[in-house]
């Protein structure tokens, strides 16, 4: 039986892999609530600070570290993410806001633990708490790279076979997920329209809007 913990209240998730349109899909998440006279703030992983910027050049293949520096890069974000005095969304959630976060801990687990065993990876993640809402955009991984192909930031990691193994991965950290915190799975194949739809109707039955 799956245990229950304490979860981070009115903050949602979005996970997927590169190209399942995540980030598109928090984007319009956050702009139903606001629409809705919801207090709601949208942000990311990696963030736009210092930490996140070095993240991301270690992604486009700029800086060359090893993929256990990596992950421990990623865990510092992710903890200033949340805690940081000045735009933490911990201080979010204690205004009463609900926090919609592109990307998370699993993102980690799930690409992290390619190049670092798993078990190490959630080790250095396990300090941080479980949302109350995760929305995974299950994408296959052939579709998601067909999208991405295009694109001028293409990471050096993406290919058909690393897409696979993020994939499967995805599973096993979903499958360790408690019983308290949601997991909402989408077709990330939808039309964007439709699939926001069914997002919010889903996701509004957990974290109600705002009272008119």
């Amino acid at each position: 039986m799956k245990k229950l913990v304490n979860i981070l209240q009115n903050v949602i998730v979005f996970e997927g892999l590169d190209g399942a349109g995540t980030t598109t899909q928090a984007k319009l998440l956050a702009q139903r609530y606001i629409n809705t006279g919801s207090k709601a703030i949208l942000t990311c992983e990696p963030t736009d600070s210092l930490i996140g910027k070095l993240i991301r050049q270690v992604l486009r293949g700029d800086i060359d570290i090893t993929p256990r520096s990596l992950a421990f890069l990623f865990a510092a974000d992710r903890e200033n993410h949340l805690f940081n005095n000045k735009n933490g969304f911990a201080y979010a959630i204690n205004r009463g806001e609900i926090v919609i976060s592109d990307r998370y801990f699993f993102s980690s687990l799930a690409y992290q633990s390619i190049g670092t065993h798993y078990d190490e990876v959630k080790a250095i993640n396990s300090y941080f708490p479980f949302p109350q809402v995760v929305i995974y955009i299950d994408t296959p991984p052939a579709v998601c790279l067909d999208r991405i192909e295009s694109r001028e930031d293409r990471d050096d990691f993406e290919t058909l076979e690393f897409q696979e193994k993020v994939y499967n991965t995805y599973e096993k950290a979903f499958h360790e997920m408690p019983e308290n915190s949601h997991l909402l799975r989408f077709d990330g194949t939808l039309e964007i329209s439709v699939l926001e739809k069914e997002i919010f109707t889903a996701v509004s039955q957990i974290i109600s809007i705002a009272s008119p």
